[in-house]
């Protein structure tokens, strides 16, 4: 789930949707230099150890009983009350038209700005749309959004506010808490536990913590009857039989999180030192991004661009850029070293 909001075009450089879309920059930056480092996303660098998978796995269907067992390891590891409140799904992206539509089309309200696909997915299934700014507005409409912690700003809505607007909702209102990066947040007060309400669907993301975005393994935690609507929807045999074996072991894998936290956090302050040493202003984010403040962001995207560095840019909010981690120390060095250039680039000499 790497799209937020949409791309502005600049004068050089058509627009690139979603993060992690290294053919479009190489086309956009033909002869940027080799390896191209994508910070555009949100994903961990540092990914954890697939294990080795039996055969069968690739070759026979998903059985029932890995599924299940999944579902109940999930809801130990988010806080969700049982395996019946659990969906497991081939990434969150796939359910959100299915939970938008889990309520008739009316009025949907997202706080934003934020991730853009909700948005698209609640106008896909005939809500009418509006993006608000504040808690305030998600009261008294049919579905209500939250990303929490946000993305990009990182912006963390209290349990107690969110759960004031489920309370302020209509009877046949819903509330949507997309909680992609709460694991790197773990004292911002998931909302997983509140999946025992009939009125509240919380999404957890796979891939962003454990950086293996490519498995497409994401989980919905709702109330029972909201759940099976949804497995329902997503059919038999939906998620991979390599995914449920991946997903299981990473998510009982406890010293693996709580140490790849303490990494993460230890790597967003190196990434704020180069970012401010270059006088760049950091005005949110979580520890697997941050999001800086430019005003000629546009030129430091295509000074960055050229260098062989992809970060993200946004089409409503044309001085901010979002910086992902580095994956190494060589990517660290080139980042570092492209971004203390970036003056120069902004006084005019990347302007052609």
């Amino acid at each position: 789930m790497d799209a937020v909001l949409s791309d502005a075009a600049s004068s050089d450089a058509a627009p690139i949707r979603h993060g992690g879309d290294l053919g479009a920059a190489r086309l956009l930056f033909p002869g940027a230099p080799e390896p191209f480092i994508d910070l555009s996303t949100g994903i961990n660098p540092y990914p954890y150890p697939i294990p080795q998978l039996p055969s069968d796995l690739f070759t026979r269907l998903p059985e029932q009983a890995a599924l299940d067992r999944l579902a109940a390891i999930a809801a130990r590891a988010y806080g969700a009350p049982s395996g019946a409140h659990v969906v497991v799904a081939p990434g969150t992206q796939i359910l959100l038209p299915q939970v938008a539509a889990l309520v008739r089309p009316g009025r949907a309200a997202v706080l934003g700005p934020t991730y853009a696909e909700h948005v698209h997915a609640a106008a896909h299934v005939g809500h009418q749309v509006a993006e608000v700014a504040d808690l305030a507005g998600l009261r008294n409409v049919d579905l209500a959004v939250v990303v929490n912690p946000n993305n990009p700003d990182g912006r963390i809505a209290p349990r107690q506010a969110l759960l004031a607007c489920a309370d302020a909702l209509p009877a046949h209102g819903l509330l949507v808490v997309d909680e992609a990066f709460m694991d790197v947040c773990a004292d911002a007060g998931s909302l997983a536990p509140d999946a025992v309400r009939p009125n509240v669907v919380v999404l957890r993301s796979f891939g962003k913590f454990f950086g293996l975005a490519g498995v497409r393994l994401g989980f919905a935690l709702a109330a029972p009857a909201v759940a099976a609507r949804l497995r329902a929807g997503l059919g038999p045999w939906a998620v991979a039989g390599p995914a449920i074996a991946i997903g299981a072991a990473a998510l009982q894998d406890e010293p693996w999180a709580a140490a790849t936290r303490t990494r993460l956090a230890h790597a967003a302050l190196r990434l704020d030192q180069i970012l401010a040493g270059a006088g760049l202003a950091v005005v949110g984010g979580t520890s697997l991004f941050r999001l800086v403040h430019a005003p000629a962001a546009p030129v430091l995207f295509r000074h960055l661009g050229r260098a062989g560095i992809l970060v993200r840019r946004f089409a409503h909010q044309a001085a901010w850029l979002r910086f992902g981690l580095p994956a190494g120390e060589p990517e660290w060095q080139r980042l570092a070293a492209a971004v203390a250039g970036h003056e120069g680039a902004v006084g005019g000499r990347d302007q052609a």
